[in-house]
């Protein structure tokens, strides 16, 4: 019996081995073995994989035509995800304050980036600490607010002031928006009365929801209210003075401004960038490992160059109120396709700066490598021998 039962066991072995050898036989078939020791040349094969056919990424849109939120003291544009489904990392606005005219005390559920395009301004900020800073900003100054700081921002002197803004939220917008005229607005006055120790007559005057940017008395670009600014020091500030700065990278073709966290401390999840190219200049192909980029067109004429997802490649010509969103790691240029200078202001979302080079791998890859990536002989690869200039005149 016990003979009987291993012959069996033996037979059942020998017969599920024979068909597991037959089933590796016909799956490996013709290209090689399941093992891989012995593995055959694929029979048949293709010079390159066709391109990805199909519409583009959309990934531009016009800041400057969108919906305007308008009150007594001025106005804002912005372009978030709702209108451009590509840019779930960073919302852009476009900020107009009038002379005298105050955007409220409010905070955010995202940090906020801005650059000063024209006239001045003074910021009142107050940390989850208390600390206090009220400070005066310029053209091309930066102000960073990080999530959950309170602040303002009243025009100082007779001009209005404007300002290109991100936030590190795709979605940003009203949803994550908190105003001090507009939660006050909700109490009743004994209820405000016993908050603030005044008279409940006091509030009958309040306004009864948000004023958002309020015209008030033009201040003074050198007054009294100016003077009592007082700018925290180094590591707190709100304020970076990143025209003032030496730019990162200049060129024949052009400059490149960069303010990260580790020149604007307090800026820990926003980079900014101010790029400039003169007619016919680039800013060679590259990409943020670890960052989507925002840029929007003061002015000139671009040309932007996306290498997206899935293959997918688009192309877009920008003007001034025009902007891009690159998202991480997508392979992108820049071109100044007018006959003028353009200028373009834009922000990572992070507070570290990172910049892969194709430049780079051209130029530091093995020659031998190279010739068998493109197909080409040795000798013909001498030629690529680029060197990173990050910004390229034209030629």
């Amino acid at each position: 019996m016990l003979g009987s039962s291993r012959r069996i066991f033996i037979q059942s072995v020998a017969f599920g081995a024979g068909v597991l050898g037959a089933a590796r036989t016909a799956l490996a078939a013709p290209d090689g073995h399941a093992a891989g020791y012995d593995v055959a040349p694929a029979s048949e094969f293709q010079k390159t994989i066709p391109r990805k056919s199909g519409d583009g990424v959309v990934f531009t849109a016009s800041l400057d035509k969108g919906p305007i939120k308008a009150t007594s003291g001025g106005w804002a544009r912005e372009i978030t995800t709702r209108g451009l489904p590509l840019a779930t990392g960073i919302a852009g606005a476009h900020l107009f304050i009038n002379a005298g005219g105050a955007r409220e005390m409010h905070w955010h559920d995202s940090a906020e980036w801005a650059y000063v395009v024209d006239g001045h301004c003074q910021l009142a900020v107050v940390d989850p600490e208390g600390e206090f800073e009220l400070v005066n900003l310029g053209p091309g100054d930066l102000w960073y607010f990080p999530k959950g700081h309170g602040h303002s921002i009243q025009t100082l002197g007779s001009a209005p002031c404007h300002a290109i803004l991100a936030f590190d939220d795709g979605l940003y917008s009203e949803h994550g928006t908190f105003g001090i005229s507009d939660w006050m607005s909700r109490y009743d006055a004994p209820v405000l009365s016993q908050w603030l120790g005044a008279p409940a007559e006091t509030f009958a005057s309040d306004p009864k929801a948000e004023t958002y940017i309020m015209q008030g008395e033009v201040l003074a670009l050198d007054g009294h209210q100016a003077r009592l600014a007082k700018q925290l020091g180094h590591e707190q500030t709100h304020r970076f003075p990143l025209m003032s700065q030496k730019p990162r990278v200049s060129t024949s073709g052009g400059a490149l401004y960069v303010a990260s966290s580790k020149e604007f401390p307090v800026s820990a999840s926003m980079t900014g960038l101010v790029l400039k190219l003169k007619p016919g200049a680039m800013h060679e192909p590259h990409w943020h490992t670890d960052a989507n980029e925002w840029h929007y067109v003061l002015k000139g004429r671009t040309r932007v160059t996306l290498f997206a997802f899935d293959k997918r490649v688009a192309v877009a010509e920008l003007s001034p109120g025009d902007c891009a969103y690159i998202p991480r790691n997508c392979g992108h240029s820049i071109q100044n396709i007018g006959a003028d200078d353009a200028e373009m202001v834009g922000v990572l979302d992070s507070g570290l700066y990172h910049e892969s080079s194709l430049s780079d791998w051209l130029a530091r890859a093995p020659r031998h490598l190279l010739a068998n990536n493109f197909g080409i002989s040795e000798q013909a690869v001498t030629h690529f021998t680029p060197r990173r200039t990050i910004v390229a005149a034209s030629v």
